[in-house]
Formats: C-alpha cells, sequence, structure tokens
C-alpha cells in the first residue's frame, strides 16, 4: 500500500524548515519559492497550514495534460511528471484544486511533491512533527480519534456550563 502525506497544521509552528529542507533537496538551493512544500500562514490567527500535492487519485493535473506528461507510479501512489514529454504549457498549474503543482520561471518547468521517491525530507527534518508520512488508514484513524477526543471536551465543557447555571 502506497503511503500519503499527512499533515498536521496544529502542530506546526511556521518555521518554514520543511520548505528549505525540499528545496535544497530537489534543487540544491535554499530557496523557498523551489520548495515543493509551501506554508500558508495567517500571522495575526496564528495559524499555519503547511501544503503540498495531494496526490490525487482522479488527479486533474494528469487529466489535463495536453501530451500526456503527468502519469501516476502505482508502487509510490505519486503522480509524476516526465519533462522530456511536458510542453510547459502550465494547464496543470491552473487546474490544481490545491494550488500543489508551481512553475519554475528560471528552468520553465512545472514541479509539484515527488514524495523524495519514498523518502519524503520535510518529513525527516520537522521537529514538530506537523508532517508525516504514513498509510492512508492511519490518516483516517487519528482524524477519527482526534475529532472524538475534540467532540469529548465540548460535551464536558457544555455539561459544567449547564451545572453551573443551576
Amino acid at each position: 500500500m502506497s503511503k500519503v502525506l499527512y499533515i498536521d497544521h496544529e502542530k506546526c509552528t511556521g518555521c518554514r524548515l520543511c520548505e528549505l529542507v525540499c528545496a535544497v533537496s530537489h534543487d540544491g538551493i535554499s530557496n523557498p519559492a523551489r520548495s515543493r512544500i509551501r506554508v500558508m500562514k495567517w500571522e495575526q490567527e496564528g495559524l499555519y497550514i503547511p501544503m503540498s500535492c495531494n496526490q490525487c487519485q482522479d488527479a486533474p493535473c494528469m487529466n489535463v495534460c495536453p501530451v500526456k506528461a503527468i502519469s501516476r507510479n502505482e508502487s509510490l501512489g505519486t503522480t509524476e511528471i516526465d519533462y522530456d514529454k511536458c510542453i510547459g504549457c502550465r494547464s496543470c498549474v491552473a487546474v490544481c484544486p490545491f494550488g500543489a503543482m508551481s512553475y519554475n520561471t528560471i528552468d520553465r518547468k512545472v514541479f509539484k511533491c515527488d514524495f523524495c521517491d519514498g523518502d519524503p525530507q520535510c518529513v525527516r527534518f520537522c521537529d514538530m512533527k506537523a508532517v508525516d508520512y504514513v498509510d492512508p488508514d492511519n490518516v483516517s484513524i487519528d482524524k477519527k480519534r482526534s475529532a472524538a477526543e475534540r467532540i469529548s471536551k465540548a460535551a464536558k465543557e457544555a455539561s459544567v456550563l449547564v451545572a453551573q447555571a443551576h
């Protein structure tokens, strides 16, 4: 079974180390604009959300590519770009619903997360463990557990308020 990037934005501190590590790992340059993962920041709210390619099963980028330069690597569960076929039309950039596909104006190439061929460097270097590389089933279990904890906490708080009102 292929793995997925699991991003827990509640753990993200906004340090952006994942962006730098990604850019260095792929392009040998410490430039966040070259990163395949981007941390969206809402400074006022103190909210930081790492965003990356979701490797969609029915990938719009793959479907829109006029020269079929994007294909699925079933063993890794990723969509991959064949640069020998890519004509740089950027249709994939325009159609991605998550904004995860980017275009490098210097190299004149589109790029996106490729899970670092099964060893995502953003995961390796995230001290807060806001980014993880896990089996998809574990994501579902973790999200259910987290939702159950939030509901339980809210129910306890509500019962305390009801008790105080009486």
